[in-house]
């Protein structure tokens, strides 16, 4: 939330891993650890919450879900205190995360023995949902002062690398990034074109906005598996998505552009 100015900042409900981020970020501003290895060691708890899905250990398998999210908070806010922004961080961090989605209901789908099919539709629509949050954040972002400068609304090139990265590391891994968003990125821009042409959005239509959070994905998991709900994630989430449609005309029909 610190992307944004005082007066457009809102309650983000996938945001509820920043304070441990900015803790964490906190404790290794003075070391040698920099925003990349923050992303890997979220990587890390990702992998590991996998392990306990497969071994039936739900509650832990919640536990290294949220911390994960924790942790995903912590590289920008370490890269913010050191003053290392760059968008070889941004683009591993977005990566990293769409495999590790594609990977989360890949076990909860062998482990709860649903179709293989309806957890690609589920994979579909967790990446649309958080695709349409993205699209409004950073329309958000960009038009707040003193806004964030690494994302944009709209990317169709490789851009410059910043101080302390390499042109040809932003170049690959930009070329990832539009493989694995692209597609998704181009449905959304589909279904509400002229979204980026409104002057901002209020507070209450973001907080609505961020149920489709990554974050808010995640902690959604997190409850349902140690209730013993595993088999329900992926209808739910294929459900979930519906709710698109319903955000996107509310912002057709009270912001208009």
């Amino acid at each position: 939330m610190s992307k944004l100015a005082a007066q457009d900042k809102f309650l983000d409900l996938s945001d509820y891993g920043r304070t441990f981020g900015k803790f964490l970020a906190n404790q290794l501003k003075n070391t040698r650890f920099t925003p990349i290895h923050v992303t890997l060691l979220f990587g890390v708890s990702g992998l590991i919450a996998i392990y306990y899905i497969l071994d039936g250990s739900y509650f832990l398998a919640g536990f290294f879900i949220l911390l994960k999210s924790g942790i995903d908070a912590a590289d920008g806010e370490l890269a913010r205190l050191k003053n290392t922004p760059s968008y070889t961080g941004r683009y591993l961090d977005s990566v990293f995360d769409i495999i590790l989605n594609f990977l989360f209901l890949m076990t909860i789908c062998y482990v709860s023995k649903t179709s293989f099919w309806l957890t690609i539709l589920a994979f579909i629509g967790i990446q649309l949902q958080g695709t349409l949050y993205n699209y409004y954040y950073v329309i958000l972002r960009t038009k707040s002062v003193g806004g964030d400068t690494t994302s944009k609304i709209f990317e169709y090139k490789s851009p410059r690398a910043l101080p302390g990265e390499t042109q040809k590391s932003v170049d690959i891994l930009f070329r990832i990034y539009t493989i694995v968003y692209g597609t998704f990125d181009k449905i959304i821009h589909i279904l509400d074109k002229e979204a980026y042409k409104v002057k901002t959005f209020p507070n209450w239509f973001m907080t609505v906005l961020s149920i489709y959070g990554l974050g808010f994905q995640l902690l959604i998991i997190a409850v349902m598996l140690p209730m013993d709900l595993i088999e329900y994630i992926i209808p739910f989430f294929i459900i979930y998505t519906v709710l698109i449609f319903v955000i996107i005309g509310i912002r057709k029909v009270f912001f208009k552009v």
